[in-house]
């Protein structure tokens, strides 16, 4: 018998099949390597880059309300596709109330030197934030107080759910669930979410920020330069804490003197905010009120807030208490215009319908197939006197869980076969190879 090694996706392929909400790891959606613009720098990824497998995890933990205590809260349940991964609600629902602050958009927030989240910094990392709602009594319930199961509970209910086997498996080269592996998986996709599609980009792509941009109405240029400019020159001094072309926060930046909370209280340490971009959505309706708590309604009224601001409270940015009294910028309604007719060209498309960063699972919470990665090798065996070309594929599956081998001639039909992995998770199947036939696909899939 003669063996050869040959290209999987030359003779056999585990192409994804015409089906809803497939999740193919052989062809993941490109989330490491999605490119941006050159005059992008600011990147806060640091240890745990980016990686299509990992996101793709990510994703599917996002979206899934089995994260919460009663299975009916997940992420995306505050951080909303629609609306730039933020929440129109003031205050976004839980498992037991409302939370404390309003879901910020989770829009480019890879793109910042800022690398603590949460509106106080609370949480050091992405990777750090994304277990925390997870561990909150109100938010998804496995905080380990107030009668709620702990985390370590909610490892136990991921590891009984063969498709979270079978992802880690395959992400991770090992079916363990652990919390770090959760966070790393969840910060992955989040720091995937990334938008430079809008008519901002467009312009800069041509010239630099100083300049006039070729596609801006006189009126969206003239809100650029008072974005831009200081106060002392005729404009807002809007960049110094939110750094174009990134949008990015300051991390040094004070509170903007906004310091009531839901509650009727105030609260002084909220110093983060999310990238500017994509304030508002596509239409140019605003995702929501704006700030932690909500109180400021549309775009106008923010403008307004930093036109005048109420009063010098603790921890006010010193940009917004020049000499020490609050600022008054004394813009005009016409300046005001064009400050929100810039900011609106901020906004991109792609974000809102990309499907790698939609709801992967169907309205029953299902994942409908998850195709493995494989491998093959041909060969070349003797039957009763005869030579016959043969391939036999494999794949690292789960020891001792159920998957399906797929053959179909045109990648919509598929014929299946059940396949038990081996002890070691061996996934093992040998066909026939015929040149006078149509070329045929084979793939190994998990079907939850």
């Amino acid at each position: 018998m003669k063996t050869k090694a040959i290209t999987l996706l030359v003779i056999i392929t585990a192409a994804a099949a015409a089906q809803d909400k497939i999740l193919d790891l052989t062809q993941p959606a490109n989330y490491a390597n999605q490119g941006k613009p050159a005059y992008i720098t600011k990147d806060n990824t640091l240890a745990n880059p980016i990686t299509d497998l990992g996101a793709t995890l990510g994703r599917v933990l996002f979206y899934d309300k089995r994260l919460s205590r009663d299975n009916t809260v997940s992420c995306s349940t505050c951080h909303q596709q629609q609306h730039a991964f933020s929440d129109r609600s003031a205050a976004s629902s839980g498992v037991a109330g409302t939370t404390g602050r309003h879901s910020m958009r989770l829009v480019n927030a890879r793109f910042s030197t800022e690398a603590k989240f949460f509106w106080d910094e609370r949480a050091a990392s992405a990777e750090a934030q994304t277990t925390k709602p997870i561990q909150d009594h109100i938010e998804m319930g496995f905080s380990g107080t107030n009668g709620d199961p702990n985390f370590s509970d909610l490892i136990t209910k991921l590891s009984a759910y063969q498709e979270y086997q079978v992802l880690f498996k395959g992400v991770f080269g090992s079916a363990v669930i652990t919390e770090d592996r959760v966070s790393k998986a969840l910060a992955q996709f989040v720091r995937s979410i990334q938008s430079f599609d809008s008519r901002y980009d467009i312009g800069r792509a041509q010239r630099n920020d100083s300049q006039a941009f070729l596609n801006f109405t006189p009126s969206e240029n003239n809100g650029k330069q008072i974005f831009l400019n200081p106060p002392p020159q005729g404009g807002a001094g809007c960049a110094g804490c939110h750094r174009p072309p990134e949008f990015d926060i300051d991390p040094n930046s004070g509170n903007n003197g906004v310091a009531g909370t839901f509650a009727g209280g105030s609260d002084f340490t909220n110093t983060r905010s999310p990238s500017l971009r994509d304030i508002v959505g596509a239409n140019g309706v605003s995702h929501g009120a704006f700030m932690h708590n909500a109180s400021l309604t549309d775009l106008l009224a923010v403008i307004n807030h930093y036109n005048t601001i109420p009063a010098v409270v603790t921890g006010l940015d010193n940009r917004l208490r020049p000499g020490g009294q609050p600022q008054r910028l004394n813009l005009s309604n016409t300046q005001k215009t064009d400050l929100e007719a810039f900011l609106e060209t901020l906004t991109g498309t792609a974000i809102y319908t990309a499907e790698k960063w939609s709801d992967p699972f169907d309205p029953g919470n299902i994942l409908s197939w998850i195709v493995l990665p494989s491998a093959a090798a041909e060969m070349t065996t003797s039957v009763n006197g005869q030579n016959i070309q043969m391939a036999t594929l494999r794949a690292d599956g789960v020891p001792n869980v159920g998957y399906i081998f797929q053959t179909s001639t045109h990648m919509s039909d598929w014929t299946e076969t059940p396949i038990t992995a081996s002890s070691l998770g061996l996934l093992e199947m040998t066909v026939p190879i015929s040149s006078g036939e149509p070329q045929r696909f084979y793939r190994f899939a998990y079907r939850p």
